[in-house]
């Protein structure tokens, strides 16, 4: 009894820390350029991310909208608030997040994506095509 006791909580203990590993992605993260602040956040068992600070939230005195989106519905909604990373999954064995797709409001086109930490400030966020991660 006592063996499959500890056996129990060492397994516990296990998904509690790879969870914990999962959700450091959680977080506020510079762009490399600093032009921009992307709020990762979880919901449910995916991760999301969305732009919460533009360097230059205006153009011509008015705040800068998604009009590069090849949805005509969609250009006139702020870039501030956009959701840009969708439906990322942790992937323990990898230690990436896996299945996302990343937008990129410049082009107006959707890739998609996964991310991985570089070092433990340094978070990287790839995006590919025609399922080919190079």
């Amino acid at each position: 009894m006592k063996y499959l006791f500890a056996s129990f909580v060492f397994f516990l203990g296990i998904q509690v820390w790879s969870q914990g590993t999962a959700d450091k992605v959680v977080g506020k993260w510079y762009t490399d350029d600093k032009e921009t602040i992307i709020e990762i956040y979880k919901r449910g068992n995916k991760y999301y991310g969305k732009i919460v600070w533009l360097k230059e939230p205006y153009e011509d005195g008015k705040p800068k909208i998604d009009d590069e989106n090849p949805d005509p519905k969609l250009q006139n909604r702020p870039i501030m608030g956009l959701q840009l990373l969708q439906d990322f999954v942790y992937d323990r064995n990898s230690n990436q997040w896996n299945n996302g797709t990343i937008y990129d409001p410049k082009s107006g086109k959707t890739y998609d994506c996964y991310m991985w930490f570089e070092s433990p400030s340094e978070l990287n966020i790839k995006g590919y095509v025609l399922g080919m991660k190079f």
